[in-house]
């Protein structure tokens, strides 16, 4: 059983069935050309985002702190941080508010969550924009090429995070990041994958553990890994002490 790969177009063939939500039997297919795990057409996405955030996401205020650190470090030491930035699907505007607070403008933009913690900063899709962030998105994408050329539309720099596949494609029970339990997860991608997409669309990427960078800028080597784990590690707190807190600004630009 075969589909067509929606990062490169070619074949992909059937690697395992899975139970999404718990009662679904769904295929999953592995590309050997990029690389690229997909689920069959997930016909259970209405069900799956009932909730924006699935139940066992205990990790969801974690995850945004130690974002925070890493691209703070990035973004002041790589790219102008005088500039704007948008976290693109940004649910509740939690990064966007912690980001704010670091002193970096940035917005935030989510079509399907209500931006409840960064209100009043919202996206202007005519301010140009340094780069874009997308933290544990791209594998809920059903068209990750398509939903990539839009960030790229806005900025030709875009720092995300997602798990990598190991090789050789683990099963279901050997690898967590499936998670089909929820049924969010249906688009997985391997180191081979991000090399083919930043080929395509003529980008470098760098990747460090779960966090990467398209960009069309060369780094200086080992930059990225390094700034990225420093920044977990106390430089991106030193970041937020080098720079001025959007906090008091914000606070008096909306009670105008």
């Amino acid at each position: 059983m075969t589909t067509t790969c929606n990062i490169c177009g070619h074949p992909s063939r059937q690697v395992f069935e899975a139970e999404v939500l718990h009662k679904y039997r769904v295929a999953y297919f592995g590309c050997n050309h990029c690389g690229f795990v997909q689920t069959e057409q997930p016909y259970w996405l209405e069900e799956a985002y009932s909730n924006p955030i699935n139940l066992s996401d205990t990790g969801i205020v974690r995850r945004n702190i130690m974002a925070c650190r890493s691209l703070s470090a990035v973004l002041y030491f790589l790219y102008d941080r005088q500039g704007k930035f948008l976290d693109y699907a940004g649910g509740y505007g939690l990064l966007t508010r912690m980001m704010r607070d670091t002193g970096f403008d940035f917005y935030t933009w989510d079509p399907h969550t209500p931006n409840l913690l960064a209100r009043g900063f919202e996206y202007n899709p005519s301010s140009p924009v340094e780069l874009v962030s997308c933290f544990e998105c791209f594998e809920h994408l059903t068209d990750p090429m398509g939903e990539i050329e839009k960030m790229l539309c806005i900025s030709r720099n875009i720092f995300f995070s997602t798990q990598l596949l190991p090789q050789p494609i683990p099963l279901p029970a050997d690898w967590w990041y499936y998670n089909p339990g929820h049924g969010q997860h249906i688009s997985l991608y391997a180191s081979q994958t991000l090399d083919y997409i930043a080929r395509k669309f003529n980008l470098q990427v760098y990747s460090m553990k779960g966090y990467h960078l398209f960009t069309d800028k060369k780094l200086p080597p080992f930059s990225f890994q390094l700034l990225t784990g420093a920044g977990r590690f106390g430089l991106g707190g030193l970041v937020s002490q080098l720079q001025k807190s959007k906090v008091w600004e914000d606070h008096y630009a909306l009670l105008r």
